[in-house]
């Protein structure tokens, strides 16, 4: 980059560009790790770039960091015109005939669907349903139904070709890896399978159900779970899926995966997990905290000696962590 161009690219162009970046936006926020974030702001970097970080589900510590004055926030609580609301049920996967009864419904209406899966392949590590399994399974349940496959190892034109067949309507199911996550727009989908939805984490979850719900049909998102060995899921996988079922509110969804993992470290790389603060919660005590704000920018402004004087006494070495 020279002066007064503008770069855009994935994580990677942090390196290699220090002293010539003076505005920074990482694409997906809540896949950005924290020496992600700072690779801009090293001592060597003569210029601290303005950074724009977007993101429609926070993952726990930029959540808390918003709360702990690290982030001056703007918020776009409106959702784009023509969105439906979407219905989320949790299902357990002994239910499955079910589910797929419900397919045959929607395709008779003439809508599409998704079925997402966790493995491309069966796995000796993980006892999941893979993406191939599912295809032939489905392929063979629903006789006149187009059932196509995606995940990431496929070449790039074969996906660019399912993904073509889909959204012009040819394909009724797509059995799919987490690929399609996030830039997939089909309004005719109206059905989102999320297959072992336990092993995903809520923001995930969300993201995935979002690729439903994009036209003015009823949409609705089965998490389909399992319990493995064990009688019961375990309490975190429940509540993530109560979240799921509870609201479609990205801000909600992000609070309450705050709640369930933690914020992490503040002065550190950890980004879920308890705060380490002796007293105070991020969320609770937002007021608190907007307060303390208050006054540690007068110190800066009036006493920046003694500001740096006290950084270095609670913080030591961990204060380069403040400039991530």
């Amino acid at each position: 980059l020279t002066a007064g161009d503008l770069g855009d690219g994935a994580d990677a162009v942090a390196e290699g560009a220090e002293g010539r970046v003076d505005f920074s936006r990482p694409g997906r926020l809540k896949s950005t790790l924290p020496s992600s974030e700072s690779s801009m702001q090293k001592p060597s970097t003569p210029l601290e770039p303005h950074l724009l970080m977007m993101t429609a589900t926070p993952i726990p510590r930029t959540l808390a960091m918003s709360y702990y004055a690290d982030l001056d926030v703007s918020t776009i609580d409106e959702l784009p015109p023509g969105r439906t609301p979407i219905i989320t049920k949790v299902v357990n996967e002994a239910r499955r005939d079910e589910v797929i009864a419900r397919i045959r419904g929607q395709i008779a209406q003439g809508r599409q669907i998704y079925w997402v899966c966790p493995l491309i392949e069966e796995s000796e590590a993980l006892d999941l349903t893979n993406a191939t399994e599912t295809h032939a399974h489905l392929s063979a349940a629903l006789p006149g139904v187009m059932v196509g496959l995606l995940h990431s190892r496929m070449p790039v034109a074969e996906k660019q070709a399912v993904m073509s067949l889909f959204t012009s309507g040819q394909l009724g199911v797509l059995v799919s890896t987490t690929v399609i996550e996030v830039g997939v727009d089909v309004p005719n989908a109206s059905l989102m399978v999320i297959e072992h939805a336990e092993r995903f984490g809520l923001s995930q979850l969300h993201q995935l159900r979002g690729r439903v719900g994009r036209g003015a049909a009823a949409s609705a998102c089965v998490l389909l779970y399992s319990t493995g060995d064990a009688p019961r899921l375990g309490e975190t996988a429940r509540e993530r899926l109560r979240a799921m079922a509870e609201t479609n509110d990205g801000f909600e969804i992000a609070r309450r995966d705050l709640q369930i993992r933690g914020p992490g470290e503040f002065m550190g790389a950890r980004q879920s997990g308890d705060a380490m603060l002796r007293f105070a919660d991020v969320a609770d005590d937002a007021a608190l905290l907007d307060w303390a704000r208050r006054l540690a920018q007068l110190m800066l402004d009036q006493h920046p000696a003694l500001a740096e004087q006290h950084v270095q006494r609670w913080l030591g070495s961990k204060a380069e962590f403040l400039k991530a």
